[in-house]
Order: structure tokens, then C-alpha cells, then sequence
């Protein structure tokens, strides 16, 4: 697709796809945490993801889609790998060591690099003031949502408690994540969406079969001591957090810009917090709210950007015709 087109799409389709990566990828941080106390690492990314793939190509069997035949097995391949095996496999990896709270911290710089790493709409964003100001706006409330658990951290556990290397690691996730997004947008072929998502998920599957190996993660993991919350909440990232949020993330790439799609970043963790106010009867400060309200007012100020610039290029349209 070329960095000029985005196909059209109905705005109710378009508002479900946002919701559900908005609400659905915010909870998997805590999924996945709780997965990976009883998976070693990388046999949860390969269980996870070979799953996913297996229950979407045998889902493109039924509708009758050959996905041998697919034209862009090879850039989906590269975008799974970059998006699933490098930025949400170091998630995988860093939740083992690291709160939930500031891993979102760190991932959520993920718009900034949307933006840097975007050439082909350099132009149009790093000259908006309103998109420059909604990233760095959105980037501060999310700091400021988690400060208090990071001062807290920090106070009990020392400067141990946060590996230099696995913050750096989290920098890396977020730069891999945006790039094999835009790889994902700008070399996608004309093969469907879902045929995309599944050699996606098959890719990042076996990418992390190496790592079972090296680590000879099977010689101390025992299947019968998984706990049933382990099992759901594998099941729960597999059907919602990869076949349901990874989908409509893809597709949302191809009919709207990168660095509006990114802004789900922001989103997930103040769907976290509230689902911690909700579910587990745990308190939000003043200061988190106001948190919460910088990052709503945030996204609110990228899209409407994205709003305006769209009514101004239907009346260019409208004039021309």
C-alpha cells in the first residue's frame, strides 16, 4: 500500500476495532504476568502465538482461503517476527523481573517512535504542533498515572529493582513494535486480513522455538503444574489478545495513519488501572485521575487533528470534482 492511500472504511467498524484494542490489549499486561509465573517465557510466546495461528488458518480453511497461496507470506513473516516475537516477546520476557506498571511506562513511548520512524508522513506530523503536543502530552500522563507505584518501588526495593538492561530492552520493544507496524501498513499485500494475522502469529511461533531450545526451557517446566489461572489466562491472550486485538489492530493499520492507530499506547494502561479499580478493589488516586484525564485529552487531541485534516481533504476533493 502506498503511504498515500487509506482505504475507506465504515466508522462503526472503525470504532469497534479501536475499542478493542484499546480495552482488550490493556488487560493482557496483566494476563501475561500472570501466565508467565507458571510458563517459562518462550514456551509461552511459542504456545501462545502457534495456537493463535493454528485456530486462524484452520478458521481460513473453513471460509475457504488458501493461505499457502497468499502473496505476502514473506512480509508477513518479517512483520510478525518484529511485532509479536521482538516487541511483545520482550514484554514476555521483562514481566518475569518487572512491575506491570512501569513496563506500560515504557511501552508507551511507542507513538513517539511512530511518528520518527513514519518517512513517509515526516511531513504531514512532525509539522503539526497539535500532533507533536498530543504525543508528548499523552507520553506525561501516562508517567504521571504510574508515579506513584514507580516512587513506591523504587523506595522498597532499591535501584535493583529495575534492571538498567531490562528498561532498555522495553526502549527496543517499543522501536521493533511501531517499525514491524509500519512494515505491516506500508508492504501488506492484497492478501486478507486474516490470512495476514495468521503467517503473522505462525512466524512469531516459530521464532521462539529457538529460544526453548537454547534456554532448554522443557527440562524444568512441568506441564502438570500449571495452575488453572495460568491456563485461562493463556486462553484469554490467544482468543482475545491475538485472534480478536491483533486482528483488528492489523486491519485498523490499513485504513487509518500509524500514528492514530498508535495511540492505543496511551489507551491500555488507563484501561488497566481502571480495570484494577473495578475487578480488584484497588484505589485511584488524585493524582492517577488526573493522570487518566491528561491521556484521555491527549488522544482526543490527535484525533480531532486527524478530523479536521480529513473534512479539509473531502472539501479539496469537493472543489476539484
Amino acid at each position: 500500500m502506498s503511504s498515500s492511500t487509506e482505504k475507506s472504511a465504515p466508522i462503526l467498524m472503525v470504532v469497534l476495532a479501536f475499542a478493542t484494542v484499546y480495552t482488550v490489549w490493556g488487560s493482557t499486561y496483566f494476563f501475561i504476568q500472570v501466565a508467565v509465573k507458571d510458563f517459562p517465557p518462550f514456551i509461552l510466546g511459542a504456545l501462545r502465538f502457534v495456537i493463535a495461528g493454528g485456530i486462524m488458518a484452520i478458521w481460513c480453511s473453513l471460509k475457504g482461503q488458501n493461505i499457502f497461496a497468499a502473496k505476502g507470506i514473506k512480509h508477513a513473516a518479517i512483520s510478525g517476527i518484529l511485532l509479536l516475537f521482538c516487541g511483545n516477546g520482550i514484554i514476555i520476557w521483562v514481566e518475569r523481573i518487572m512491575p506491570s506498571g512501569m513496563v506500560a511506562i515504557m511501552v508507551s513511548s511507542a507513538p513517539l517512535w511512530f511518528v520518527l520512524l513514519d518517512k513517509p508522513k515526516w511531513s504531514e506530523n512532525l509539522r503539526s504542533k497539535s500532533i507533536i503536543s498530543g504525543l508528548l502530552i499523552g507520553l506525561a500522563g501516562v508517567i504521571l498515572l504510574f508515579s506513584e507505584q514507580v516512587t513506591e518501588a523504587m523506595s522498597l526495593q532499591g535501584s535493583k529493582s529495575v534492571e538498567i538492561s531490562s528498561m532498555v530492552l522495553l526502549v527496543i520493544a517499543a522501536i521493533t513494535w511501531s517499525g514491524g507496524s509500519l512494515y505491516s501498513k506500508y508492504k501488506s499485500s492484497n492478501d486478507s486480513i486474516i490470512v495476514n494475522s495468521t503467517w503473522q502469529m505462525i512466524a512469531a511461533g516459530i521464532a521462539f522455538l529457538p529460544g526453548i531450545i537454547f534456554r532448554d526451557e522443557f527440562s524444568t517446566f512441568q506441564w502438570k503444574n500449571v495452575s488453572i489461572d495460568a491456563w485461562m489466562a493463556v486462553l484469554y491472550l490467544v482468543v482475545l489478545g491475538s485472534i480478536a486485538g491483533f486482528s483488528a489492530y492489523i486491519w485498523l493499520l490499513k485504513v487509518r495513519s500509524a500514528m492514530q492507530v498508535s495511540t492505543y499506547a496511551y489507551v491500555n494502561p488507563v484501561v488497566a488501572v481502571l480495570l484494577g479499580v473495578f475487578f480488584a478493589n484497588e484505589k485511584i488516586s488524585s493524582i492517577q485521575i488526573i493522570g487518566l484525564v491528561i491521556i484521555l485529552g491527549s488522544v482526543f487531541m490527535i484525533n480531532m487533528t486527524k478530523y479536521h485534516r480529513d473534512k479539509l481533504a473531502e472539501k479539496s476533493i469537493a472543489k476539484v470534482q
